[in-house]
């Protein structure tokens, strides 16, 4: 548990001794908001240190989950509390992520923070929101397993332990009647995405076949996207989500989505130009460097996009970056209007 002594003046979890800008000027990653989005949340403890110093703050943080659930309407798919972090497998039915994070860290710092009669920070920034592609075809299995098997990851538990002496997970809620699970857990997706179509004891059974056997093999390349990525699934549900990436990113908004989002607009504006001028991909990479129309497109790129001279000149077959920029200067240079003589100030000088 933190040191009390190390908290500042403080309002809840925010440290205003430290407030020296507002929240907009604060770099931050966009967040992806929809109905029905499905997403991977984990937060850690500040400075990495523990959230539950006992099993009782376990106990109300899952207290303070359900009723953030019954505020929002989160479905929950999996979750699993770790020492100094969390995670959440949830599905949004209407886009209250934001919302519905900010009450919940919030509430359970409070409540944390007076029981132990501290005050200050719990959580470590801002949480991270993988977004995951619901559309059935393996990616919330993925990330589930992934969540179900931290402790085996974080050896908590024994290779001879089965999965479920595991308490603080949603897994071996799996395994029990539904009249034993909290409401908001819903398990049928999951289970769906396993194959298994009923939440049956057999259905239960398979699946703790099926995730037992699952956690003897080798992983780490699966779930290298959970871990480092910014949303796990299909290329078109990636594409799609590039679309709301690029309309809500703001001056401060940061992070590798918004990189593949500027990619994204940039390719599509060359596509739509080359198209209009009846060019193909192969007409751009065999004209010259300095062929009018690649001047043309690289002031649009400029212009439009926020890709660099490096890429839009490697992009379009217009030599070096430093030979872009020249070709470009002198094509600004033609443009500029010529100054007509001031045949009055002519007169003038000689009168």
């Amino acid at each position: 548990m933190r040191n009390p002594c190390s908290a500042k003046g403080s309002v809840k979890h925010i440290d205003t001794s430290t407030v020296s800008c507002p929240e907009s000027a604060m770099a931050r990653k966009v967040r992806v908001q929809y109905p029905g989005a499905i997403y991977h949340i984990m937060n850690r403890g500040d400075r990495r240190e523990s959230i539950f110093e006992d099993d009782e703050d376990r106990r109300l943080f899952l207290a303070t989950l359900g009723e953030a659930c019954a505020k929002t309407q989160w479905q929950m798919h999996a979750f699993c509390l770790m020492s100094n972090h969390f995670h959440f497998v949830m599905e949004t039915p209407q886009p209250t992520l934001v919302d519905g994070m900010k009450w919940f860290l919030c509430t359970y710092t409070s409540r944390v923070n007076r029981r132990h009669k501290v005050f200050g920070h719990l959580f470590s920034g801002r949480y991270k929101a993988l977004i995951v592609d619901g559309s059935g075809n393996g990616y919330l299995k993925t990330v589930c397993d992934y969540v179900h098997l931290n402790p085996v990851r974080a050896q908590l538990i024994t290779p001879e332990d089965p999965l479920e002496t595991y308490p603080w997970s949603s897994y071996p809620l799996y395994l029990r009647e539904p009249s034993r699970r909290p409401c908001w857990l819903r398990v049928d997706r999951l289970l769906g995405e396993w194959g298994i179509p009923k939440d049956s004891a057999a259905g239960r059974e398979h699946f703790s076949a099926f995730v037992e056997a699952r956690r003897q093999g080798e992983l780490e390349g699966e779930f290298k996207s959970v871990r480092r990525g910014w949303c796990l699934g299909s290329g078109q549900f990636r594409k799609e989500l590039l679309a709301q990436v690029d309309q809500k990113r703001g001056r401060w908004h940061y992070g590798a989505e918004l990189q593949e989002s500027a990619v994204d607009k940039a390719e599509r504006l060359i596509t739509d130009e080359l198209k209009a001028r009846g060019w193909t991909e192969q007409d751009l990479q065999a004209g010259r460097k300095g062929e009018p129309l690649k001047v043309e497109l690289a002031l649009k790129l400029r212009a439009e996009t926020t890709m660099t001279l490096r890429w839009i000149a490697e992009r379009l077959g217009a030599g070096t970056r430093g030979h872009l920029a020249h070709l470009l200067y002198c094509h600004g240079k033609a443009s500029l209007p010529k100054a007509e003589p001031n045949n009055d100030a002519q007169i003038n000088m000689f009168d």
